[in-house]
């Protein structure tokens, strides 16, 4: 029954998304293809890697990550910043263009989590916290952010 219900909300953050996409961005010449997206998320969330880290978090070989970031750059959602480490890498940063499309999503995490203050005890908010912080940390060893 956990399993269900977590999938069930998994599933509305998604669909939700998807929605709110597509109904913004369907007319928009530059749009984001499906793995374009799934390629910017990962960027996003792994905090603007070098092509290199992007590659080897995503198990794809580095000229086909060159190929996909090239893409993204030309379409405006991504910049490659010179490293101040090592002049010879470049890290992916995502635009303004794509933090207003991933905001699609963020934006309504807000209310649901909005919704769950004014719902739920502060006890309960905590606890809810705590699960998260554990699933994140321990349980999805896997997904290192």
């Amino acid at each position: 029954m956990l399993e269900k219900k977590f999938i069930r909300v998994y599933t509305k953050f998604k669909l939700h998304f998807y929605r709110e996409t597509f109904a913004r961005f369907q007319n928009r010449e530059a749009s984001l293809t499906t793995v374009e997206s799934f390629a910017m998320e990962a960027i996003y969330a792994l905090g603007n890697p070098t092509v290199r880290q992007f590659a080897e978090f995503m198990g794809i070989s580095s000229s086909n990550a060159a190929y996909k970031t090239a893409s993204l750059v030309r379409k405006g959602y991504l910049i490659k910043e010179r490293s101040k480490t090592d002049a010879r890498e470049y890290h992916l940063v995502p635009t303004q263009k794509y933090l207003d499309y991933y905001n699609v999503s963020a934006d309504y995490v807000h209310i649901v989590m909005e919704r769950i203050k004014k719902r739920f005890s502060a006890e309960d908010v905590t606890k809810i916290e705590e699960i998260l912080s554990v699933m994140s940390e321990e349980l999805m060893s896997e997904v290192p952010l």
